[in-house]
């Protein structure tokens, strides 16, 4: 990694449970973090997370986010957990305006908590919450290239110390979960080995039509909200066509949930 420029990173959340188990992807995801900081001066996160999802581009505002548990019907520790990482409205509102000045009409909103793909991630890469975080909505209409389009306009804040993550999940079919310890279905890995592929050679245009070009797209991806925030990562990478990609992790979960995380330097 670089010192004046930060990476972008994407990163599958896993279920809530991972908030508990981190695993490896966990472990790497807490390597990555420990790297970012010894580095760069890292000043804050914007990360978009699929859980929050608006009818119109919308950023948080708040000074101090709670903490949002929004999922039912698992243990009671996992509902315990909070992540009292600040906000940082200055921020916030610098998101808004760059967001703005390309045509994209983007609301504050100063009641947002953070929800579960947001802290759950960044609570295995920074344990201490001392990190600010900056939640960017996932627009409800917006496909590949408008979530491609936000991450370009906002690359710029990675030269003053803002790292921009993309949290969703690389495979997300959850009609298929077959619980610890299932084999791995045989598309999961021919999806996420695609994908990989094309990030590798840097093909944003195979990567933007990916839904007519991957092997078993729909099967991994029934409805495409946690693949979108792969796009917030990958246009956050600039304009630079030939960025250097670092995978993280490979780990796959229940036999169909797919952890790949990776960075773009």
């Amino acid at each position: 990694m670089q010192n004046q420029l930060l990476p972008t990173l994407f990163v599958s959340h896993g279920a809530p449970l991972f908030a508990l188990a981190p695993g490896a992807s966990g472990a790497a995801l807490s390597r990555f973090a420990n790297e970012v900081q010894t580095q760069n001066t890292l000043r804050a996160v914007v990360i978009m997370s699929p859980h929050w999802m608006s009818r119109t581009p919308a950023v948080m505002t708040t000074p101090q986010p709670e903490t949002l548990h929004d999922f039912g019907g698992f243990p009671p520790a996992l509902y315990a957990l909070q992540y009292p990482a600040p906000g940082k409205p200055a921020l916030a509102q610098q998101v808004i305006e760059y967001l703005q000045s390309a045509g994209i009409e983007t609301q504050a909103d100063a009641k947002r908590p953070l929800d579960h793909g947001a802290w759950v991630p960044l609570m295995h890469m920074f344990p201490h919450a001392d990190v600010p975080v900056v939640q960017v909505a996932l627009p409800q209409s917006f496909g590949p290239q408008e979530v491609f389009a936000m991450g370009q306009e906002l690359s710029r804040l990675r030269s003053q110390g803002i790292l921009l993550i993309g949290s969703g999940s690389m495979t997300h079919n959850l009609s298929e979960f077959a619980g610890d310890g299932a084999p791995t279905a045989p598309y999961v890995l021919e999806f996420s080995r695609w994908i990989e592929d094309r990030v590798v050679a840097n093909d944003w245009e195979s990567l933007l039509n990916y839904a007519s070009l991957a092997p078993h797209a729909q099967r991994a991806h029934p409805s495409d909200d946690h693949f979108l925030p792969l796009f917030f990562a990958l246009g956050a990478a600039g304009d630079n066509s030939k960025a250097q990609v670092h995978y993280l992790s490979r780990e796959v979960l229940y036999g169909m949930l797919a952890m790949d995380s990776f960075y773009l330097q």
